[in-house]
C-alpha cells in the first residue's frame, strides 16, 4: 500500500465553505466511527464548525456508562471455588466489553477519544486482573476525555488500574519503584527525553510513594499510607521541597507546559489528521498552534480539538484517506456505513477479530500501546482482515440479504432507486465505504466486474435493454441485487482504498 507523505499545507484557519459528501463522511470517520448514508446526507452542506461544536457539545454532555453492581467488588464478593470465580469475573468482563464497545459505536466522539486515551494512558487488563479496577479506569477516561489534560493525569495516575500496572503499589518510601514516574514523563506527558533528566525521574518516584496499601482479599482500591511516603526533601526539575503526588503534577506542567502541549498536540494531530507530522509545515503552524491553544486554555482538551477539527488543515483534500483503519475502526465502520442491522453477537464477534488482528480490548500490547497505521498491514494481518471481513459480510448477508439492496437504494438516492444502470449502483457504493472511490479507472471497472456477475447477461444492463416496458435489470426489484452487492462488498473489503479512512 502506498505510504502518504503529508503534503497538507492548509492552515488551521476555520473552514468556510459548506461542507461537501466527502467532508462530511471525512469528519464522522476521524470523529467516531464513521456513519450512515441518512447521517452524512443531512449534513451535507452544514457549516463546518456549527458540526464540530454539536459533536463536541454532545460528546461533553454524554454521562459515562453506569457503574455495573460489581464496580466495587473485591474478592470477597466472588465464589471461594476458583473455577466459578474466574467464571463469574469473564461473564463480567464479556457484559462490559459489549457495553462500551456499543458505547464506541453510538456516542461517536466521546469514545473514540476515551478510546484513543486507552492508547495513550496504557493499561493491560491481563496485568491487573480486576474488574473493578477495569471500571474505573474506563471511567476515567469517559469522564476526562474532552476535560482538562492536567486534571486528567492527576486522576489516571491513581486509578487502582494504573497503580497496579506501572507498580505505584510497590513504590515504599524506603525502596522507590520509578516504573510510574518513568513513564509519566515519558509516555504520558513529555515524551522520551524531551525536558527530563533521570534524576528527575528517581527524584518523582520518591515524591509518589506511599500508594501501597492493598489490603490482604485482592482487587481492594489502593490507599495511601504516609508512614510508606518518602518525607524528605526531594529536587524535581530544578525545585527543592518535600513534594508529594499533587506537586509532582504542579511542577511538570508548570514548568514544562509548551513541551507537554507540544507532545499532546501531536499525538491528536497523528491520531485524528495524519500519522506523519513530521515536516516543517506542520510543526511549525498546525503543531505548534495547537499547542499555544492547549497551554491559552490552561490544558482543556475541547478547545484544542475545535480549533483542529473545524479547521481548513482537517478538511483539505491531501487530509481525506490517509490513516490506515486500525481493527476496530475495520469492523465498526463497515456496521455504521451499511446501517446493516447487527446484533450483540455481531459486536462480539468484531472485537474478537480486532483481537486476532493484534487489537485486543483493555490490552494494548504494552505500555507504549498499539503503534497504529502500518502495524495494522503486515503479512499476516491484511490476510486475516481479508478473511475476517468476508465473514462479517456472510453473517450479514445470512440474516437478512434484503438489507444488501436496501444499502443499496440508500447509496444511489431516491431518485435512482429504480435505476437500471449498474454504473450508477457500484460508483455509489464504492464512494459510501472508500474515502475517495477507486485510484484507477481499471480498479474500478474491476468493481463493476464483481458486480455483475455472470448469471446476469450484460444485455439486461441498461435503459435500451427492456421487456414489456420493463428494463431487464432493476436495483429496486430483481432478486439478483442482494447478492450482487454482497459480492462487491466483499471485492471491495480487499482493495487497498477501503482499508484507509
Amino acid at each position: 500500500m502506498e505510504y502518504f507523505v503529508n503534503c497538507n499545507t492548509s492552515t488551521l484557519a476555520p473552514y468556510a465553505n459548506a461542507l461537501s459528501k466527502e467532508q462530511v463522511e471525512h469528519l464522522y470517520r476521524r470523529l467516531g466511527f464513521s456513519a450512515s448514508v441518512q447521517l452524512v446526507n443531512s449534513q451535507i452542506g452544514q457549516n463546518a464548525g456549527q458540526l464540530v461544536d454539536s459533536l463536541i457539545n454532545q460528546a461533553q454532555n454524554l454521562p459515562p456508562i453506569a457503574a455495573p453492581v460489581w464496580a466495587t467488588w473485591n474478592n470477597s464478593n466472588y465464589p471461594e471455588d476458583e473455577d466459578a470465580r474466574r467464571t463469574l469475573m469473564r461473564t463480567q468482563r464479556s457484559e462490559f466489553s459489549l457495553t462500551y464497545t456499543n458505547s464506541m459505536l453510538n456516542n461517536t466522539l466521546r469514545d473514540r477519544l476515551s478510546f484513543f486515551w486507552s492508547n495513550h494512558f496504557v493499561t493491560e487488563l491481563d496485568v491487573y486482573e480486576c474488574n473493578a479496577f477495569l471500571y474505573e479506569y474506563i471511567n476515567c477516561l469517559q469522564r476526562n476525555a474532552l476535560g482538562n489534560f492536567r486534571t486528567f493525569v492527576s486522576e489516571i495516575g491513581l486509578t487502582n488500574a494504573m497503580l497496579y500496572y506501572l507498580d505505584g503499589v510497590f513504590n515504599n518510601g524506603n525502596n522507590p519503584n520509578e516504573n510510574y514516574s518513568r513513564e509519566l514523563y515519558e509516555l504520558f506527558t513529555l515524551g522520551d527525553e524531551n525536558g527530563y533528566t533521570e534524576e528527575d525521574i528517581i527524584e518523582a518516584a520518591k515524591a509518589l510513594t506511599g500508594y501501597v496499601e492493598r489490603g490482604e482479599l485482592g482487587c481492594e482500591a489502593v490507599q495511601f499510607n504516609p508512614e510508606r511516603h518518602d518525607a524528605g526533601s526531594k529536587t524535581i526539575m530544578g525545585q527543592t521541597g518535600n513534594w508529594g503526588y499533587d506537586d509532582v503534577i504542579d511542577i511538570l506542567f508548570t514548568q514544562r507546559s509548551n513541551e507537554i502541549a507540544e507532545f499532546i498536540s501531536r499525538k491528536l494531530y497523528e491520531f485524528f489528521v495524519h500519522p506523519d507530522s513530521k515536516e516543517d509545515f506542520i510543526n511549525n503552524t498546525i503543531i505548534s498552534g495547537m499547542a499555544a491553544t492547549l497551554v491559552a486554555n490552561n490544558f482543556e482538551i475541547a478547545p484544542v480539538l475545535a480549533q483542529l477539527f473545524k479547521s481548513e488543515h482537517f478538511f483539505d483534500d491531501d487530509a481525506i484517506g490517509v490513516i490506515i483503519k486500525s481493527p476496530f475502526d475495520l469492523y465498526f465502520n463497515f456496521i455504521k456505513e451499511t446501517n446493516f442491522s447487527y446484533t450483540d453477537t455481531t459486536i462480539e464477534t468484531a472485537v474478537n477479530y480486532s483481537d486476532l488482528l493484534g487489537q485486543t480490548l483493555f490490552d494494548p500490547v504494552d505500555v507504549a500501546g498499539w503503534q497504529r497505521d502500518r502495524q495494522w498491514i503486515n503479512t499476516n494481518f491484511i490476510i486475516g482482515r481479508w478473511l475476517t471481513l468476508l465473514d462479517v459480510i456472510d453473517g450479514f448477508y445470512q440474516a437478512d440479504e434484503e438489507q444488501f439492496r436496501t444499502f443499496a437504494m440508500d447509496a444511489v438516492g431516491a431518485a435512482n432507486s429504480n435505476t437500471s444502470n449498474p454504473e450508477t449502483v457500484v460508483r455509489a457504493i464504492v464512494e459510501k465505504i472508500t474515502p475517495k472511490g477507486m485510484y484507477t479507472e481499471e480498479e474500478f471497472n474491476n468493481c463493476m466486474s464483481a458486480f455483475k456477475i455472470d448469471d446476469i447477461p450484460e444485455i439486461y444492463y441498461g435503459p435500451d435493454y427492456i421487456d414489456g416496458g420493463q428494463s431487464l435489470w432493476v436495483l429496486s426489484i430483481t432478486p439478483s441485487v442482494p447478492n450482487q452487492v454482497q459480492l462487491l462488498l466483499k471485492h471491495l473489503s480487499r482493495q487497498p482504498e477501503f482499508q484507509l479512512k
